[in-house]
């Protein structure tokens, strides 16, 4: 007979693990949840330093990608992927403006559980033809508010000013914001990170649906919390080919809501890691890393950057990844920041921004954006419009495993 307590004084918890034949991702007590600040920026300095010298090679980089998309996936509970269930999606309300359409969507990621946002599709000259579109995914970050999440100014214009130039955007909520909160759902749900990184994925799964999408051009782009769903999808999801994070991407701060460092995505008795290096899974994909002086990205082009930029090198394409770096500018996805990225997108998505480019300025034309009301912008209108299989607000999500 085993002893147990002998074991435990000499093994870690996974090596008894292995020794009992238990999956060692059910080691739960040997995890550790890095929220906030976690570390000093010494600390994330030397941390990197760490990483970097697990591998010194292409091979080396890939064997720990591998471990490391793997930690993501049983730290959120979703290893295995669920079942990819129906979507039943619903594309309503169909609004019309200067050069894109809006319209108002909601489909099931898991059976009962919603997902809501707003379809910006091109209507002048760059959607005529046959030939598809690429498509841009916009999660949000955590401003709140009657017009916060999806709602926001600064989220509308840039949704806008991409239709204008060619792209089907696709802008959704994340659990408790927008119509979610509308319908009565809670953002510190207990399974925040596990649902907003499933929803994710499953937004993928919806532009797939559409015909007019290009599936070998989908980006992705968004500022703080939906920074974080952006380095997090495409670190999971390789349809994602071109993404461009804002303002999140730090080695010391690992995000301050339950919804980005709730659960042990990041440090194991096994594995450590930060959302620099998750980050750089992206490689070899173009990206556009936005930081600023005004918060934890400002050190990126120092210290985050520079890791970055190594694994890129290591598949020879040290190119694709880029930084703009805003040393006088504080958090958001301010009208500069949008300029930014905007070109980034045009380049690799090849857009056409003959209608929005001035080039007088060589600043985009957002002027054209019709600032849409949460009212217009709602999928259901009220609780009686809800579908009859939805879920009650705040009910656990059950997703399907084989």
């Amino acid at each position: 007979m085993i002893n147990l307590k002998l074991l435990l004084g000499i093994i870690s918890c996974a090596q008894l693990f292995l020794v009992l034949g238990i999956p060692t991702e059910l080691c739960a007590q040997e995890t550790t949840l890095c929220q906030g600040n976690y570390h000093s920026e010494a600390d994330a300095a030397a941390q990197l330093r760490r990483m970097a010298a697990t591998y010194t090679d292409l091979a080396g980089w890939k064997g720990r990608a591998s471990a490391l998309r793997k930690q993501i996936l049983v730290g959120a509970k979703l290893y295995p992927l669920p079942v990819k269930t129906a979507l039943n999606a619903r594309v309503i309300k169909k609004r019309e403006y200067a050069g894109y359409s809006v319209e108002s969507v909601g489909f099931e990621a898991a059976p009962g559980f919603f997902v809501y946002g707003s379809l910006y599709r091109p209507t002048s000259k760059n959607s005529s033809g046959s030939a598809k579109r690429p498509a841009i995914l916009c999660p949000h970050g955590h401003a709140r508010g009657p017009d916060g999440g999806r709602y926001r100014p600064d989220q509308q214009h840039r949704c806008a000013t991409m239709a204008r130039m060619g792209a089907v955007v696709f802008s959704y909520d994340m659990i408790g914001f927008g119509d979610s909160l509308f319908l009565g759902w809670d953002h510190n749900h207990p399974q925040s990170l596990t649902l907003q990184t499933w929803s994710s994925i499953r937004s993928v799964d919806f532009l797939e649906t559409l015909p007019d999408v290009d599936m070998s051009r989908i980006a992705i782009t968004g500022c703080s919390g939906g920074g974080t769903q952006t380095f997090l999808l495409t670190a999971l999801d390789e349809r994602i080919a071109v993404a461009a994070p804002v303002v999140m991407v730090s080695a010391h701060f690992f995000g301050g809501c339950n919804c980005e460092s709730g659960m042990p995505i990041h440090k194991t008795a096994d594995l450590e890691t930060n959302n620099a290096e998750i980050a750089a899974l992206a490689a070899p994909r173009p990206m556009l890393l936005v930081s600023v002086g005004g918060d934890w990205t400002k050190n990126t082009p120092l210290v985050e950057f520079p890791y970055i930029r190594r694994v890129y090198g290591m598949h020879e394409s040290g190119a694709l990844v880029e930084n703009a770096h805003f040393p006088n500018q504080q958090h958001g996805y301010q009208y500069m920041k949008r300029q930014a990225v905007y070109p980034f997108l045009v380049k690799h998505l090849k857009l056409d921004n003959r209608e929005v480019f001035d080039s007088k300025t060589e600043l985009f034309d957002e002027s054209e954006t019709v600032l849409e009301t949460p009212s217009q912008m709602r999928v259901f209108d009220d609780m009686n419009t809800l579908p009859k299989n939805a879920l009650p607000a705040n009910s656990r999500v059950e997703l399907k495993r084989q």
